[in-house]
């Protein structure tokens, strides 16, 4: 249905069917209905990308040249001033030097020429056409100048201040946080202008920090009054009416684990085992059963796409009264629920599955340690928890099982370190403390990745449209490179001859031979940045990182839109009404879902980045002076950064390392002195000082600290 509307699209614009229209006139042209514009757009970015179209300075749509040479993509900008292209299905993206911006600015559409002459390893490509703008507005701190004031924009991308005059202030001073709209955005000669639309407060007050953050990405704080009634009246409790054609399982001892603060609790589990069978049943909150398609509360959901947790509060995808009223799996209430129950024999094998709509009752909250202290025999847990002692026992039991096949198949499992930061009221950090899995966590991990594989499977096999999560093999020109350099230490992974492709297993092998030796951490970092981003897509293309040929999210429809549109597929197909109309309908909206879902789960990763790097960074600001082991964790040419055990991280500045003169040897990944020969390299353990940080770019800086020197 996607190819046959884009193929309509270009014929209509190739066969010259209409005068030259801007989307929005070419939706009400083709009546297309308000929820289906995403697809519109999408469809016309990707005939502008293959060139098939191109856009006047007006905006209107015509038959573009097909010039290989010609492409649009996403402008990003660099504060040194270059910047790069993003082009959709496009491997790597476009360098744009200094000299061939021609005044885009971040995230702006563009048209770029390639350049034959590339001066580096990178395409180059210059910009020829600025066709529209991706960002209105921006956050930033308010300086007076007088007559007029300036913004200087909190996203290092943004190169320019954004000129304000007087009038357009909103009488901010200087040192407010505040969003301005732009009105213009500036040439190589003029900075952009804008106004204040909004002051978020001084950039000292409490709160203000995370608020501007929250701004800057453009998250979606409050709901509407319309969706919030509306969730109002769909949270009714479960009446008999909603328990009619459901499997009932309130008799069935479950149990729901999660961290100790949670409050969406979309997911509960429950074991037997009979002879050599194990029969597991993964019970997620019915979400579908409350939000219905199209209704205020699910474009509401799709535009926000998931949940965001901040350090310092959780900007969840549905109101409350669902996420954490009759969405959430709360003890001793019934639930509606759908249910994946697998029997699965001794090799950890799923022989037999069922997927259902349901109504639970779950029968006790747990929490990761209290179900981990009950497993190392922790004789309170054991006596408070008696009741479920033995689940526990046999759920680490087939955990483990699961766990080994998936290990033999080749699943890939990067460890590295998290940690929790921890506010005071003020939202002050008083510390930051290194987040462990346990074997609970692992229980539960293991068992959501089995009940996503088996539901993406059978969904697969029905030939159904869906949506997938799927991770792609990694670059071949990223894999030759690593191989190349884990040869230096005497490794070597195993690539297809002819494809320079690798099994996922091999990276398995290679993080395993490469446990606890003094390279590991620089292995694992490297090994970990030459794979590629998982995302949600219509086609099932498999997950190389999990080593499986069929793979989704199901598990988690309260605060992921995927997880809640696959939902509503499933619960169609139970009740049989999947028919023709309505596989042509979610042929037609799901493209649209994937690459937005996709979209603001990158959104929501980078926001969660910056507020924790904020954080680490005003925590750093009361260390400064001390000294601290580290691990040198990357290394550029302008210095090299050390990760400390708490995960926070650093720059030793190239001019700071030592008396000599360091640069940086790229095919080693070392920092090498040029007279005494003296080299740093990756995953070297080090001990710095805390030197300074800076809250506008939120790093911290290190030196190295004097050998001898414990402090």
């Amino acid at each position: 249905m996607h190819e046959k509307r884009k193929k309509m699209i270009y014929d209509l614009v190739k066969d010259e069917c209409y005068v030259p229209m801007k989307e929005k006139e070419l939706a009400i042209f083709m009546q297309v209905k308000p929820e289906d514009r995403g697809e519109l757009k999408a469809i016309l970015d990707e005939l502008l990308a293959e060139g098939k179209l191109s856009i006047t300075k007006r905006g209107k749509y015509v038959e573009g040249k097909g010039s290989p040479d010609k492409l649009v993509g996403t402008f990003i900008s660099n504060a040194k001033g270059f910047g790069f292209v993003e082009v959709e299905g496009r491997e790597q993206d476009l360098f744009i030097p200094e000299e061939g911006v021609h005044g885009a600015f971040h995230k702006d559409i563009v048209s770029v020429r390639l350049l034959k002459e590339s001066s580096g390893k990178r395409q180059e490509a210059e910009v020829t056409e600025i066709l529209s703008h991706g960002i209105n507005s921006l956050v930033g701190t308010y300086d007076n100048a007088g007559n007029f004031g300036f913004v200087i924009p909190d996203n290092d991308k943004i190169t320019s201040d954004i000129f304000v005059p007087k009038e357009r202030s909103k009488g901010a001073v200087s040192g407010h946080k505040v969003v301005v709209e732009l009105t213009d955005y500036g040439d190589p000669r003029h900075s952009p202008e804008g106004r204040v639309t909004e002051i978020l407060g001084h950039v000292n007050d409490p709160g203000v920090d995370i608020l501007s953050i929250v701004r800057g990405f453009g998250l979606p704080e409050d709901f509407s009054e319309k969706v919030l009634n509306q969730a109002a009246r769909v949270a009714k409790d479960v009446s008999d009416k909603d328990r009619e054609g459901r499997k009932d399982l309130r008799d069935v001892l479950m149990v729901t684990i999660d961290g100790e603060d949670a409050k969406d609790l979309d997911d509960a589990v429950s074991l037997m085992k009979e002879g050599e069978n194990y029969f597991l049943g993964v019970h997620i909150a019915d979400v579908a059963n409350y939000v219905q398609e199209n209704s205020a509360l699910d474009h509401e959901a799709k535009a926000r796409g998931t949940s965001v947790y901040l350090v310092d509060r959780v900007i969840p995808m549905l109101p409350h009264a669902l996420s954490n009223g009759i969405c959430s799996l709360n003890m001793g209430q019934d639930r509606l629920a759908l249910s994946c129950l697998m029997t699965i024999d001794a090799k950890g094998n799923v022989v037999n599955y069922e997927i259902a709509e349901t109504v639970i009752n779950v029968d006790q909250r747990m929490s990761y340690t209290d179900v981990n202290r009950v497993l190392l025999d922790d004789d309170e847990a054991i006596g408070e928890y008696s009741r479920f002692v033995g689940m526990f026992r046999l759920m680490k039991e087939l955990a483990d099982i699961v766990r080994q096949k998936r290990h033999e198949r080749g699943s890939i499992d990067f460890d590295f370190p998290e940690s929790k930061i921890v506010l005071d009221k003020d939202g002050v950090p008083i510390s930051v403390e290194p987040y462990e899995r346990n074997a609970a966590t692992r229980i539960i991990e293991d068992f959501m990745l089995l009940a996503n594989e088996t539901v993406a499977q059978h969904f697969y096999w029905q030939e159904l449209p869906f949506v997938y999560r799927t991770h792609d093999k990694p670059d071949p020109e990223k894999i030759i490179k690593l191989a190349a350099f884990i040869n230096n230490f005497g490794y070597h992974i195993k690539v297809k001859s002819g494809e320079n492709e690798v099994h996922p297993k091999e990276i398995q092998k290679l993080l395993g031979r490469i446990e606890g030796s003094d390279e590991e951490a620089l292995i694992s970092r490297l090994t970990l940045r030459s794979m590629k981003k998982a995302q949600y897509t219509v086609d099932c293309t498999g997950h190389f990182g999990l080593a499986c040929r069929y793979y989704c999210h199901f598990t988690s429809p309260i605060r992921r839109y995927p997880d809640l549109q696959i939902h509503r597929i499933i619960k169609e197909h139970l009740r049989g009404r999947l028919k023709e109309e309505r596989i042509a309908h979610y042929i037609g909206v799901l493209p649209e879902v994937a690459k937005r879902s996709s979209e603001m789960e990158r959104r929501a990763d980078e926001a969660e980045r910056e507020t924790d790097k904020l954080k680490k960074v005003q925590y750093m600001e009361t260390k400064i002076g001390q000294i601290f082991d580290g691990v040198i964790s990357g290394i550029t040419a302008w210095g090299m950064y050390v990760e400390l055990p708490d995960t926070i991280e650093g720059l030793v500045p190239v001019s700071k390392i030592g008396e000599d003169y360091f640069y940086y040897k790229e095919e080693s990944f070392e920092m090498v002195g040029r007279d005494t020969g003296k080299a740093y390299r990756l995953g070297q353990k080090v001990k710095v000082i805390v030197d300074g940080v800076d809250h506008m770019q939120k790093t911290v800086d290190f030196v190295l600290a004097p050998e001898g020197d414990e402090r």
